[in-house]
């Protein structure tokens, strides 16, 4: 059976599409058709705020969209080297958080941690997320008390 899928490729050397994958794994042939497109904006914000970790409690990676993003604003040479001497190892002391094993994947490539890569919802990822903080929380006051 031949198969439409309505989404976007898969970009860079990430290996072929998953869904790609499974269908052809029941010997069913997929096509994807891009049905979206999109403009990234407020890049001088973004990047502005990466460099400055010490603000924030930690990342959450939305989409592999949202990781182009941080890549776009790494292209410029000195910032990538800021970025890889100290400013990722900031990121790193915090929780980073992904949705699916293709923007974890994307996350690993900027040096980065992430956690909740096996979740692939955003419904999933905000449980697990609440639940780690949940185990911080309960950790400290035994800590503490």
């Amino acid at each position: 059976m031949r198969v439409l899928l309505l989404k976007e490729p898969r970009e860079g050397d990430s290996g072929p599409d998953p869904y790609i994958q499974e269908l052809a794994s029941y010997g069913h042939t997929a096509k994807l058709i891009p049905v979206s497109s999109f403009k990234l904006m407020s890049l001088n914000t973004l990047l502005d705020k990466l460099f400055q970790p010490d603000k924030y409690g930690g990342l959450i990676f939305t989409s592999p969209r949202a990781v182009e993003a941080v890549n776009m604003c790494l292209k410029v040479e000195e910032r990538k080297q800021e970025w890889n001497s100290h400013v990722k190892d900031k990121w790193n002391a915090k929780s980073i958080y992904v949705v699916g094993k293709t923007t974890a994947s994307l996350v690993q490539h900027l040096g980065l941690v992430p956690l909740g890569e096996d979740t692939g919802t955003a419904d999933v990822l905000s449980q697990f997320i609440l639940d780690s903080m949940s185990l911080m929380y309960d950790f400290i006051r035994k800590i503490c008390c």
